[in-house]
């Protein structure tokens, strides 16, 4: 099947009536959680996952696709108006949008990010549509060791690329494969670390799993705060960007379209780094850098437009190769294997309707999101007046019905209820559950390809070297170790020796001075992946210790 046989076929899949209303519910339920701070797309689609059960594949990955990037579009809006980011990576945005809110220009920066996001979406699934085919065709090659590398790396890269502690999350990667052990050998048929429970014997599921760690424990963490609602003192008027703004707008969002989609691809990359990457690029082309954290449109147009960008191409590694290139993917790549759908080189060929649906679905939202970002702003602000207390008890009932719903067990009610406890004090402790997430999905699959390939070669390790693709895979391994080393090495020296005044090295090591005039923007490492602990490190989210 051509592209453009694909994507016709994708089309009447998309504008179907149910996957149509699907992908407004989508790309609204996203908009909505990303303008409420604190509870974020991966808590979102883990409490949302039994749903996706009672509805076809395709409908499911519509859904939760149009909830993963609408909450980009609705992270922008807390961010300008309270400086007070809905979501990880939305926190660039608040160093010049905050600042254009005071002046009375909250409109223009919506606006524009609005536009800048559309315009982002959109080129990165074009690419999408065209990079997609070609490199599931390469992927058909691959075999048992080119998978055990592929994962590894895709393990590897979230854990260095995608959190603030290396180290402890390679401990809770290490943790989320130990786990993905439990129940009967995928070869052999024996049972492992069941301790003689029957219900383990299928191993835990991976639904209560992701329900636990990042729903209950997202609760658990929110319900703590006791603030009251905050109160939105910027007007909102004209929202549609002047031919000035438009002018300086134009070149950062076409560079923060092709960088987001670019880094949107790598494991590990998401939303956080794209728009951290972009911004650092806009200040040094700019021909007056020290208009930055002082209100600068660019500020704005070119890290909104990254980070819509690539929460989109992150699509392009779990469709055509099967691994999730983030944990928001993770959920996502979950969602499709308990539905007996695998994703992979082979979902184009065998599961076309999957494929071009959810491409074709991504035009049709984001257009959806335009349509609804730019006149509904003061409707989504509204919804900042919600309690987090009333919002949590209705979340926490939703979670409990919903798992024992899909099993009709149980038994994984306490599994959520335990890893729920476990999330919270990771989240308490600097432990992000992300990364044994990942782990714990791609475990099964990592051990399948390992034992196959041990098995191929009898049992000679010298098969992950020696075949071309999966060497190259393992020396990239091998080189993000080494920078990853080398750039902690270099961030210890700089933290020890006194900062100078507008010191940045984002482009070096991952992070970046405070804008002037952007109180407690200190964490823009790029690194947080949980919307929590961004806020929380950023000085912009509330203390929620």
């Amino acid at each position: 099947m051509g592209i453009l046989e694909g994507i016709g076929t994708g089309f009447s899949v998309a504008l179907d009536p149910t996957n149509l209303l699907y992908v407004f519910l989508g790309v609204l339920i996203g908009t909505v959680i990303g303008v409420l701070p604190g509870l974020g797309p991966t808590a979102t689609i883990a409490l949302l996952l039994p749903l996706t059960y009672e509805i076809e594949p395709v409908t499911a990955v519509i859904l939760l696709a149009g909830i993963y990037y609408g909450s980009m579009y609705g992270g922008t809006i807390t961010s300008v108006l309270l400086q007070l980011p809905g979501e990880a990576a939305s926190v660039v945005t608040t160093f010049d949008g905050y600042q254009m809110a005071k002046q009375g220009r909250a409109g223009p920066a919506l606006g524009i990010a609005a536009i800048g996001s559309w315009i982002g979406g959109t080129v990165s699934v074009i690419g999408l549509t065209l990079l997609a085919p070609p490199l599931a065709d390469l992927a058909v090659e691959f075999g048992a060791p080119e998978y055990v590398a592929l994962t590894a790396l895709g393990i590897l890269l979230v854990t260095y690329l995608g959190t603030r502690h290396p180290v402890k999350s390679l401990c809770m990667a290490a943790l989320g494969l130990l786990l993905a052990t439990m129940g009967q050998d995928l070869i052999t048929g024996t049972t492992r670390f069941t301790f003689g429970q029957i219900s383990l014997f299928d191993g835990l599921d991976f639904v209560a799993v992701a329900m636990g760690l990042f729903g209950v424990g997202e609760i658990l963490y929110n319900v703590e705060q006791t603030e009251k609602a905050q109160a939105v003192k910027s007007k909102i008027k004209n929202i549609w960007p002047t031919k000035a703004d438009f002018r300086a707008s134009g070149w950062p969002i076409a560079r923060g379209s092709v960088m987001g989609f670019f880094i949107g691809v790598l494991p590990g990359g998401g939303g956080v780094i794209s728009s951290l990457a972009s911004y650092a690029t806009e200040k040094r082309v700019a021909k007056d850098p020290t208009r930055f954290g002082k209100g600068a449109i660019e500020g704005v147009a070119g890290p909104e437009t990254a980070n819509n960008a690539s929460s989109t191409s992150a699509f392009i590694p779990l469709l055509t190769l099967g691994i999730p290139a983030n944990v928001v993917l993770a959920l996502i790549f979950g969602a499709l294997l308990v539905q007996g759908i695998t994703p992979g080189p082979q979902l184009i060929s065998q599961e076309p309707e999957i494929f071009w649906g959810v491409i074709a679905s991504m035009y049709i939202g984001n257009l959806m999101l335009l349509a609804l970002n730019i006149p509904l702003v003061g409707f989504f602000v509204q919804l900042l007046r919600v309690r987090a207390g009333i919002l949590a008890a209705f979340a926490l009932l939703v979670t409990m019905a919903g798992v024992f719903s899909v099993n009709n067990d149980p038994f994984d009610m306490w599994v959520v209820l335990i890893f729920g406890i476990v999330g919270w004090l990771m989240k308490k402790t600097g432990f992000e559950p992300g990364p044994l997430v990942l782990a714990f999905v791609l475990g099964s699959i990592l051990e399948t390809n390992f034992r196959r390939a041990m098995l191929t070669s009898g049992g000679e390790f010298s098969i992950f070297f020696t075949r071309p693709m999966s060497g190259t895979l393992f020396a990239l391994m091998a080189l993000v170790i080494i920078i990853s080393t080398v750039a902690g090495i270099r961030r210890r020296r700089q933290r020890s020796r006194p900062a100078t005044p507008g010191e940045e090295d984002l482009a070096a090591t991952g992070t970046t001075a405070e804008p002037e005039g952007t109180p407690g923007a200190e964490n823009t490492d790029g690194t947080a992946t949980d919307e929590a602990s961004a806020q929380s490190d950023s000085g912009v989210g509330r203390d929620r210790s």
